[in-house]
């Protein structure tokens, strides 16, 4: 699978290009996902160098916390990045990449937090937090 990944937002104002692997996708459950987007969070993650964005000036940040950010588009609304402050990587939602993005599962993290109209049975490891690697607003 080729390294370098595009995507967009939904009206196509924000695009961004990756280079370099991408890591799994994490499922967020936590409560500032779950209703930001009304249901779970599906993102991968890059490092800051390795990701360029075209129409930064329509790409909106909300300081989701004193620690991260999550970045949006000013015209659609749609999520597109969640940023901690102190990381040189940035999560990408999974689901703003161009097909065929080559991504699968990794892991569940906060389900102690999930939703409970909905149950997790895909058989990807589950954290009740986040995991030893994945350092998140609340670590």
């Amino acid at each position: 699978m080729d390294d370098n990944h595009s995507g967009s937002c939904l009206c196509g104002a924000v695009r961004f290009r990756t280079k370099g692997p991408l890591r799994g996708v994490v499922y967020c459950h936590c409560s500032q996902c779950r209703r930001q987007t009304g249901h779970f969070v599906a993102a991968t993650a890059s490092k800051d160098a390795d990701i360029e964005i075209e129409g930064a000036d329509t790409l909106a940040w909300y300081g989701a916390s004193d620690v991260a950010k999550r970045g949006f588009c000013r015209i659609c609304g749609s999520l597109l990045f969640w940023k901690h402050n102190e990381l040189d990587t940035i999560s990408i939602m999974a689901g703003s990449f161009d097909k065929p993005s080559g991504l699968s599962g990794e892991s569940h993290i906060f389900v102690g937090d999930k939703g409970d109209y909905y149950s997790i049975d895909d058989g990807l490891p589950q954290f009740a937090l986040s995991t030893p690697s994945i350092k998140v607003a609340g670590d």
